[in-house]
C-alpha cells in the first residue's frame, strides 16, 4: 500500500524537475553574462543605447527653499561660489507692547548651524553638519529697501512670486544702512550661553551671531509701539523690508554653511519700567523671526575648460564626461534606448524589448566618478538624484524604495545609491536602481522621458525650483535640494574612452517563452 501511494508522488516530483529544467533552458541567452545571486534566472543585457550630456543652468528660483546657504565656497574643481541672502523679518507677536520707558540694550541676529548636541556631566558639545570650507569670510548685514512680494502682479496676483539666484545686483541697488558686520568669521562648534548664571540662562547651539545697531531697532521697533506698521505682519513687512547678508572672502577660499531659517531670528534685548514698581527696570526680549520670504543669490566662477565643455554638448551621441554642480549649477541629461528611426513614437530599441515582453528583475545605471579629473575625498557629494525631466518628478522607484523612512543621510539609498568609495576614500561610483521605471517602459508602455541627474543635499526632499528660462530637453524645474547643495562632481558619460567605466544601462531580465 505505501509503495503504491508513493509512485504517483515520485512521478510528480520527476515531472516538476524536468519542467523546471526545461524552463531554465528556455530562458534567452541574449546578453553578456549570467546574473548570480542578485536575481536568479536573470541575464544581463547592457547593449542598449544611452545618450548623456550636461547643461549649464541659468538662474534658478531660490525662494521657498527647504534650507538656505550663506558664505563662500571654493570647490576644488568648479571654483568659487559666493552665496548671499535677503530675508524678510516677521513679528513674533503682532501689535506688541513694550512697556513704559523702553530702551534697547543690544540686538543680535542668530543663524544656527545644523548640529547635534551631546550633554555629558552638564557639559554640552556639538557636532556640526553642512559646513563647507574652513577659511575666514566677512559678513555685512544691511537693511533692505527692496519689497519682496508674495504674489506675482503679472498673473493678476493669482500665482506666487518667484525670485531667482541672479537678482543680487537688484537687491544691492536697494540697500539701506549697514546694521552690523563681522570680519574673519569661521564656523566653529562652540555654542553660546546667554545671561550665564541667572535664572534666565539660555544655551544656543553653534551659529552665526552678530551684534546689530541698537538705535535702528529702537527707532523702527520699540518707538513704533501702537502704530499701524506694527499692527500685523503684512504691514510690518512693507515697513521694515528685511535684512541683506552680504559675504566676501579675504582669500580665494572661504567657508559656507546651510541653515534652517525657521530657527533663525533677531533678538532685541531692552529694559522697561516694571509694572509693579515703575521706579525699577526689568529686562525683556522681543524677537523678530526670519519667517517671511528669503532668497539666496549666487555669484559663481567656472574654469574656462569646463565652460568650453558645456557650451556645445553633443546631444546626438553623448559626451565623454558628465558635469554636476549644485546651486544654479550644472545638470546632466540621460536619454535611454536611442532614436525612433521608424517614427512610430517609440525608440526602436525599446520597441524590440516591448515585443520580447521581458520580465525585468533589476535595472541599474552606474555612474563612475572620473577620478582623473576629481580631487576626491570629503569634497565629493555623497548623493546624487535621478528624476523625470518632462514631469519634473521622481521616478516610480523612489516611491517604492523601502529605505524611505530612514534618516536623510541614508534614505532612498536603494534607488539613489550612496557614493561608493575606494580604500583611499575617493569616490568610485553611484548606482541608480531604476528597475520599476524600466519595467514600466517595457511592459506598461510608459513614456520614455529624458532623465535628469543632479547632486543633492537631501534626497528625501521632493519639492522643486523653477528655472527662469527653461532649457531643452524639458528642463523646467530642478530638485530644491540641488539648489541648496554647494558641491559638484564629474562622472564618465556614455562616450567615455574607458569602456569599463562608460555609462551603461544594465538590465537583468527573464524572457518567458
Amino acid at each position: 500500500m505505501k509503495i503504491k501511494n508513493l509512485l504517483p508522488i515520485t512521478g510528480t516530483i520527476l515531472f516538476l524537475i524536468i519542467a523546471l529544467s526545461s524552463c531554465q533552458e528556455d530562458v534567452s541567452t541574449i546578453g553578456s553574462e549570467i546574473l548570480g545571486d542578485e536575481a536568479p534566472n536573470g541575464i544581463l543585457d547592457d547593449s542598449h543605447t544611452i545618450v548623456s550630456y550636461s547643461r549649464k543652468l541659468g538662474p534658478v528660483q531660490s525662494n521657498r527653499l527647504p534650507a538656505y546657504q550663506l558664505g563662500v565656497y571654493n570647490d576644488p574643481i568648479y571654483g568659487k561660489s559666493t552665496v548671499n541672502l535677503l530675508s524678510q523679518l516677521t513679528l513674533e507677536l503682532s501689535n506688541p507692547t513694550f512697556g513704559d520707558s523702553a530702551v534697547v540694550d543690544s540686538v543680535f541676529v542668530y543663524l544656527p548651524f545644523f548640529s547635534t548636541a551631546t550633554t555629558v556631566d552638564s557639559t554640552t558639545t556639538y557636532e556640526l553638519d553642512s559646513i563647507y570650507g574652513s577659511a575666514p569670510i566677512n559678513v555685512n548685514i544691511l537693511a533692505s529697501n527692496f519689497f519682496l512680494r508674495e504674489y506675482d502682479p503679472n498673473t493678476g496676483f493669482q500665482e506666487l512670486q518667484n525670485y531667482y539666484t541672479d537678482q543680487g545686483a537688484t537687491f544691492e541697488q536697494n540697500l539701506g544702512a549697514e546694521l552690523g558686520a563681522v570680519e574673519n568669521f569661521i564656523p566653529t562648534d562652540k555654542g553660546f550661553i546667554l545671561r550665564k548664571g541667572t535664572d534666565d540662562e539660555e544655551k544656543l547651539g553653534p551659529g552665526l551671531r552678530v551684534k546689530l545697531d541698537s538705535l535702528f531697532f529702537q527707532t523702527n521697533i520699540i518707538d513704533m509701539e501702537g502704530t499701524e506698521e506694527l499692527r500685523n505682519n503684512n504691514n510690518f513687512k512693507n515697513f521694515l523690508r528685511g535684512l541683506y547678508f552680504e559675504v566676501n572672502s579675504p582669500t580665494n577660499d572661504g567657508s559656507l554653511f546651510i541653515f534652517d531659517k525657521t530657527k533663525a531670528y533677531v533678538s532685541i534685548f531692552y529694559t522697561a519700567d516694571k509694572v509693579s514698581n515703575p521706579d525699577e527696570k526689568e529686562s525683556k526680549v522681543f524677537k523678530l523671526n526670519l519667517g517671511g520670504i528669503s532668497v539666496n543669490t549666487f555669484q559663481n566662477e567656472l574654469s574656462p575648460q569646463i565652460q568650453i565643455a558645456l557650451e556645445n554638448p553633443n546631444i546626438e551621441t553623448g559626451e565623454e564626461n558628465l558635469y554636476l554642480r549644485g546651486g544654479d549649477g550644472i545638470i546632466s541629461v540621460v536619454e535611454l534606448f536611442g532614436k525612433d528611426n521608424d517614427n512610430n513614437g517609440v525608440a526602436d530599441e525599446l520597441q524590440v524589448l516591448r515585443d520580447k515582453k521581458w520580465i525585468v528583475n533589476e535595472a541599474n545605471l552606474y555612474f563612475y566618478v572620473n577620478q582623473d579629473l576629481m580631487v576626491g575625498g570629503a569634497t565629493e557629494p555623497e548623493r546624487i538624484m535621478i528624476y523625470d525631466l518632462k514631469n519634473s518628478n521622481v521616478l516610480v522607484d523612489y516611491l517604492l524604495d523601502p529605505t524611505n523612512g530612514l534618516d536623510p543621510v541614508d534614505a532612498f539609498s536603494n534607488h539613489f545609491g550612496k557614493l561608493e568609495r575606494g580604500s583611499d576614500g575617493n569616490g568610485k561610483y553611484y548606482k541608480m536602481k531604476i528597475t520599476s521605471h524600466i519595467s514600466n517602459l517595457i511592459n506598461k508602455d510608459s513614456t520614455n522621458v529624458p532623465l535628469g541627474i543632479v547632486v543633492s543635499q537631501n534626497v528625501a526632499i521632493r519639492t522643486t525650483q523653477k528655472l527662469q528660462n527653461p532649457m531643452e530637453p524639458n528642463i523646467e524645474q530642478i530638485p530644491s535640494s540641488t539648489v541648496v547643495s554647494p558641491e559638484g562632481t564629474i562622472l564618465y558619460g556614455n562616450a567615455a574612452q574607458n569602456q569599463e567605466k562608460r555609462l551603461k544601462l544594465q538590465i537583468y531580465y527573464t524572457e518567458p517563452k
